[in-house]
């Protein structure tokens, strides 16, 4: 396939003029249809790619949509990520994908490289924008934001209820008989972070516990502070049966964090995560953990953001996405407490 064939080659090979090839691959129908059959023959025998910054001038669009994603290896953003992906199918439209890597810097840095890149629509998965940006952004793009919400911009947003799920896994904590349950939180500057922090703090104010700040250990979604939170706590002698960190990834490092000091779970200390990884499934012992539809927010996304593309003059808002407890075997009884 020669990539450097141009509709003047095409032109030449068909006997026609270059207004006519053009015409006829951009689908316009005032063209012969013999010449139509001539220009498309021998377009396929050079074999012709269309350039696709061309055709997007053309047409008036690019045919992408830019992703903002924090960190594209987590697990997180992956399985997000896929849901994007299958959302697109059949559509015509693309995904680029861009690290924001958690610093406001940088994701203004890769916002302004996928609009130099004439993307049709944003798609912004968490992240530090502050209101304002994405006010701004809003006002001159389709833009569709995931795991956020931001006054006035409700019809643009895909969101779960963080307060409801930190409120069930703590919860079911309680009911399981613990009374001392650790938790690692995520960046204390995140939304979703201190959403679940606050349905932590529910939940124990509804049991009549006492919210005890030494049992709370900011750390960064990331497996690292899950370790260091397990470390901390056991380096200050703070007493705890159960743990509830904030994402898997806290909860996995907690978890290996927790077997270095020889303490075993469940039988010594109960875990519980959030976001129902699919490695949560498989891991030793199974995590239970609160279950975010991620593929299906990343879907979400992108008929959401199609929409607006297609029909920006019915606008809808989304609903809260439901979250569950996948109830597995990381959470035992507290038989201290048992009369």
């Amino acid at each position: 396939m020669n990539r450097n064939v141009t509709i003047k080659d095409i032109a030449k090979a068909a006997n026609v003029s270059i207004s006519t090839v053009s015409r006829t691959l951009n689908g316009s129908p005032i063209v012969a249809p013999d010449k139509q059959r001539r220009v498309m023959e021998a377009a396929a025998r050079l074999g012709y790619v269309p350039n696709a910054s061309a055709q997007g001038l053309v047409r008036g669009r690019s045919m992408t949509i830019g992703v903002l994603t924090q960190d594209i290896a987590s697990p997180f953003y992956n399985e997000v990520a896929r849901g994007i992906d299958a959302g697109f199918s059949g559509t015509g439209y693309q995904p680029i994908f861009v690290n924001g890597h958690w610093q406001s810097q940088d994701e203004s840095a890769a916002i302004t490289t996928l609009i130099r890149h004439q993307v049709d629509g944003l798609i912004i998965l968490g992240g530090r924008l502050d209101d304002e940006q994405l006010h701004k952004l809003a006002a001159r793009y389709p833009l569709v934001l995931v795991g956020r919400r931001v006054a006035g911009l409700e019809r643009r947003s895909l969101a779960v209820d963080n307060v409801h799920g930190a409120w069930l896994a703590t919860t079911h904590l309680i009911q399981m008989g613990h009374r001392r349950i650790g938790h690692i939180t995520g960046v204390a500057s995140q939304r979703d972070a201190l959403d679940r922090l606050e349905g932590y703090r529910l939940a124990l104010a509804e049991a009549n516990i006492a919210f005890d700040p030494k049992l709370v250990y900011e750390g960064d979604f990331n497996e690292g502070s899950g370790i260091q939170a397990v470390d901390h706590w056991l380096a200050q002698g703070t007493v705890f049966s159960a743990i509830f960190a904030a994402n898997d990834q806290m909860a996995f490092g907690a978890r290996l964090g927790l077997y270095r000091k020889d303490i075993r779970v469940p039988d010594d200390v109960s875990l519980v995560g959030f976001d129902d990884l699919p490695a949560s499934r498989i891991a030793l012992p199974p995590l239970t953990s609160v279950h975010q539809p991620l593929f299906e927010m990343g879907e979400q996304a992108a008929q959401l953001i199609s929409q607006q593309l297609t029909a920006p003059d019915r606008p809808t808002t989304p609903p809260l996405l439901p979250l569950t407890l996948s109830v597995r075997e990381s959470v035992r009884y507290n038989r201290a407490l048992a009369p």
